[in-house]
């Protein structure tokens, strides 16, 4: 019998081979210095590299890191949404598979939901070690999202989060979902806090994402979070037949 961790970091990957081993290993670093029992879950995006092989000795080699793998690439969001479900932990955080985000900052943005004072930690990336196009096109994007669904945090795509697992079990599940987390987070009542992280060179495998399936995407999908918003309504429940009991 598996004991529930507090904590759950799930990391989306497609064709990561060559980052898995080098990540895996700062993960494990980062939260085995932290007071937190924790799980790393893999969502290994119908990768057609060597991933789900590494992936699948890592585990055999160490129980913290668990995976799962798509029959067919379905995309980060779905990963994502895969990932939430099957998460143990009562916190789940995220970071991407390239290597870009640091796993060292774990630690702090956890400790920022354990700590009672957020329902949502978000990273933003203080230096960004981007292209030219990259960051201009996730700027631009990161002002649009906010100007036209209401001012939530300055980094959307910054991967480096946490949320207490309630706030995203229940997510509505669209192709781009991922680039609106701290929204949709805030459209259930959720805190959210943002603190500076750590960004990295891609050193190895290549970016999956360019100015096509990046920016002109996201800025269509924001019109549909515009409805989603203007509709959405929440409720919290005064009392209950069981809770009489």
């Amino acid at each position: 019998m598996h004991t529930v961790p507090k904590v759950s970091i799930i990391v989306p990957i497609r064709n990561e081979a060559e980052n898995i081993a080098s990540l895996a290993s700062e993960v494990t670093s980062a939260m085995s210095g932290t007071v937190w029992s924790w799980e790393c879950l893999w969502v290994d995006d119908g990768s057609d590299d060597a991933s789900l092989s590494i992936l699948k000795d890592l585990c055999r080699n160490d129980s913290r890191h668990r995976y799962l793998s798509f029959e067919r690439n379905a995309g980060q969001s779905a990963a994502l949404c895969a990932g939430f479900q099957m998460a143990r932990g009562e916190i789940l955080a995220t970071i991407d598979g390239d290597g870009q985000n640091d796993p060292s900052d774990l630690p702090r943005v956890v400790a920022m939901v354990a700590d009672g004072g957020t329902d949502m930690a978000n990273g933003y990336r203080a230096r960004r070690r981007d292209t030219l196009m990259r960051k201009l096109s996730s700027r631009i994007g990161n002002g649009f999202r906010n100007f036209m669904t209401g001012k939530t945090v300055r980094d959307v795509g910054c991967s480096t989060r946490a949320f207490r697992r309630e706030y995203v079990q229940s997510l509505p599940r669209f192709a781009g979902m991922h680039r609106f987390l701290p929204t949709l987070v805030a459209m259930q009542g959720g805190r959210l806090a943002e603190t500076p992280v750590n960004h990295r060179p891609r050193l190895r495998g290549q970016s999956k994402y360019g100015l096509h399936n990046r920016l002109w995407v996201g800025l269509a999908d924001t019109f549909g979070v515009l409805w989603l918003r203007k509709r959405a309504f929440r409720y919290r429940i005064a009392s209950s037949s069981e809770m009489e009991e």
